[in-house]
């Protein structure tokens, strides 16, 4: 069957990855009105690593796909900004436990809050041409292609 919207036609790396920009970009556009502007993606992904019990740089490179520097340098700029704390770790050592402070568990919260009225209203728009998200089919793209070991996300893009 013929369709006249080309976005149909389009490959579906693309149109994932376009419909991932559009979201964000709302979603961070939001939270900037709500008085964030000084945080960007890679810190909510930060942020949820550290949920919990915190970890320590080299957990939190690694599970951003990150040198420890690298990771290092994120933290340092977090911590600066008031967003996280560096605790002695449980273990002992000269390791170090990265938590959220107060001002970051905040942010989660108004974040939490945006994207879920962000998703409402976009539910809402496909609702009214007939449609609802597909959040669905999108678990079962992830699941077909990562089995049981789902990836975290990366700050890839």
């Amino acid at each position: 069957m013929e369709t006249r919207d080309p976005l149909e036609r389009t490959e579906l790396t693309f149109l994932l990855g376009m419909a991932f920009q559009l979201v964000l970009s709302e979603f961070v556009s939001r939270l900037d009105t709500a008085g964030y502007d000084d945080l960007r993606p890679v810190h909510g992904l930060v942020f949820q690593a550290l949920r919990g019990s915190g970890a320590t740089s080299s957990e939190l490179g690694e599970h951003l796909g990150v040198t420890k520097q690298a990771a290092g340098q994120i933290i340092d700029d977090l911590e600066e900004r008031g967003y996280v704390a560096r605790q002695p770790h449980p273990a002992g050592g000269r390791r170090k436990l990265v938590v959220l402070t107060p001002k970051a568990l905040d942010h989660l919260v108004v974040a939490g809050r945006i994207l879920h009225e962000l998703e409402a209203q976009l539910a809402d728009r496909l609702r009214d041409a007939g449609l609802q998200l597909p959040r669905t089919e999108l678990a079962a793209v992830v699941r077909a292609l990562a089995g049981d070991s789902i990836p975290p996300l990366r700050p890839v893009w």
